[in-house]
């Protein structure tokens, strides 16, 4: 288990002061992650990789000279949110465009694509490689599904230098791509990890076996088996991988890289006897082992497990691989004289716009922001339980991640209502805290949520029932944007019944108290039902029939809101016409 820590809730933003003040030298904190402490030429391409926190040296041990120039580092287990991914690119780019390269999951994906079109309109030329190189996530045919775990540093190093020759974007660009096609993984794990404050781990595995395709936040594998001998994992891996060559790829001769990585618990002197037995049976298989890597690379906390990855080489992907790199947690060839950036340059964050409301607009904000107020105390109550849920059919996040997205939204309404703002400018402001702090998906999804209902409701007038019910569809429509529908055991599943009941309600004139009340029972009777729903959506989608009988953590969280909204609004009905 994870034993040091003060607040669970600040454990990633306390690490990463912590991995800064260690590391000064070559990395300095900007908002949301780290960026290079050491100039770039100008028109240097800017390789801007994160994701989650809980898997150093993943992602920020990776910022130095001939890799990454900045990392986008979300909460635990989390993404990071596109402000963060966003402010994380602004401070590391040098005018030759941004390369977003991250592991391929639904929230990193989300929240970096959001990233890259504020990039966009920001004027700056960026592109995307996702990495997908574990072989257990889904079949060949389907290999764009597939998650990206170890084989990040692959794609990393080959781009970090490339970037550093000065080549162009589209170059950089390209010289990943063929670098993530040309990665292969596959792991194993004897033991599940525990995030702080836990007091279970996410996932266990029975003692004396191992689960075979296990992913890194407790992702459901494709099988389980007796724990094995070390030559006999270093068989089970390197057979497997040898059956997925990339396309071109004859065995004979051919030129790999082999990364063997601890997740977390196994000791760097098992790995090298596990790595003696898959460098044997490589070579005997006629490849051609080039510079390989044994350590931890890509880690999941106190995780028991190990993968091997194999880099498929070219000609040119072994020059790149093979040149100098130096970051906190991953060196390479000589040292390279490198100059600090300036004392004062600093990441300045960019506050959204907050709109002074009519007199009418500010009475209805002071409602808006004791409920999000409630909102906050409600998920504080329940944050030990979403986790607990969330861990049977996801990855245990939860929980945490609502209770530092709705903390920050809490904050940020109860300041842009003091400062006058509107009722729609304090939804936006709370929705764009939310998203920042929480990170992942569900951060993500209700930060887009609160931005739509803040939209609808304006900061001209009171709103009426009508409005109300027309502001939750418009938020319902933004949730629905993100691909899930209901069925899908999400959020959703809540959501539309939520919707439907409360625009029927006010349609046939019901006060918005009596209407909220009635949606609200038929969220929290379909949150309920989804444990009966197979997860067809996220990384729940990989536990399968193990998430049935456990409901949603997203749609009960979901619930317990609108129940914490009805109680607000019962208690101060803010005079809202029919």
């Amino acid at each position: 288990m994870t034993r040091l820590f003060n607040d669970p809730a600040d454990f990633a933003d306390e690490m990463v002061d912590g991995f800064v003040a260690a590391n000064q030298a070559r990395v300095r904190k900007v908002h949301g992650g780290v960026a290079r402490a050491t100039t770039s030429p100008e028109g240097t391409v800017a390789l801007v990789v994160g994701g989650g926190s809980g898997h150093y040296p993943a992602f920020g041990g990776l910022v130095g000279h001939g890799l990454a120039a900045g990392a986008a580092m979300g909460n635990l287990f989390a993404s990071p949110s596109a402000q963060q991914v966003t402010a994380v690119a602004k401070a590391s780019e040098h005018g030759g465009g941004v390369l977003l390269s991250y592991g391929n999951y639904a929230g990193d994906v989300l929240n970096f694509d959001a990233a890259a079109r504020a990039l966009t309109a920001a004027g700056i030329d960026v592109r995307t490689v996702r990495v997908t190189d574990d072989v257990a996530s889904a079949p060949s045919a389907e290999a764009h599904k597939r998650r990206g775990i170890a084989g990040d540093l692959c794609v990393f190093k080959v781009a970090g230098a490339a970037a550093e020759e000065g080549r162009s974007l589209d170059e950089v660009t390209a010289v990943a791509t063929r670098a993530n096609d040309r990665t292969r993984s596959f792991g194993v794990a004897f033991s599940g990890c525990s995030l702080p404050g836990a007091d279970e781990p996410l996932f266990t595995v029975p003692e004396g076996r191992m689960a075979i395709g296990m992913g890194i936040h407790g992702e459901r594998g494709i099988d389980e088996a007796d724990v094995p001998t070390a030559d006999g994992l270093a068989e089970l891996l390197v057979e497997k991988l040898l059956t997925e060559l990339p396309s071109g790829v004859a065995v004979d001769g051919a030129r790999v890289v082999p990364i063997l990585n601890g997740l977390g618990s196994v000791k760097y002197e098992e790995l090298f006897v596990v790595f003696n037995a898959v460098q044997r049976r490589l070579t005997a298989a006629g490849v051609v082992v080039v510079e390989p890597e044994v350590g931890e690379l890509v880690t999941s906390f106190d995780m028991a497990g190990v993968s091997l990855t194999l880099f498929w080489l070219d000609d040119e992907l072994e020059q790149l691989w093979a040149a100098p790199a130096d970051s906190p947690a991953y060196r390479k060839g000589g040292a390279v004289p490198q100059e600090r950036v300036s004392a004062d340059v600093l990441e300045q964050g960019e506050a959204v716009p907050v709109t002074v409301g009519s007199e009418e607009s500010r009475a209805s904000a002071t409602t808006v922001a004791t409920a999000i107020e409630a909102i906050k105390t409600t998920i504080d109550a329940h944050a030990d339980e979403l986790g607990r849920i969330d861990a049977v059919a996801g990855d245990g996040d939860h929980g945490i991640g609502m209770q530092r997205g709705s903390t920050a939204a809490d904050a940020a309404a109860q300041d842009a209502a003091a400062r006058g703002a509107g009722a729609g400018s304090v939804l936006a402001v709370a929705g764009d805290a939310w998203s920042d702090k929480a990170g992942g998906t569900s951060g993500a999804i209700w930060g887009a949520a609160l931005e739509a209902l803040g939209r609808v409701l304006g900061d001209d007038q009171r709103p009426s029932g009508a409005t109300v019910a027309q502001a939750v569809h418009a938020a319902a429509e933004a949730v629905l944007a993100f691909g899930a529908v209901p069925g899908d055991k999400t959020m959703v599943d809540a959501l539309v019944p939520f919707d439907e009941v409360l625009t029927a309600r006010t349609a046939a004139g019901d006060d918005l108290v009596t209407a909220w009340s009635a949606a609200s029972a038929a969220a929290t009777t379909a949150a309920d039902a989804t444990a009966d729903l197979l997860p067809r959506m996220g990384r729940a989608r990989t536990h399968g029939e193990d998430a049935v009988g456990t409901p949603d953590a997203g749609a009960i969280s979901f619930a317990l809101i609108t129940a914490a909204v009805l109680a607000t609004l019962a208690a101060k009905p803010d005079k809202t016409e029919k």
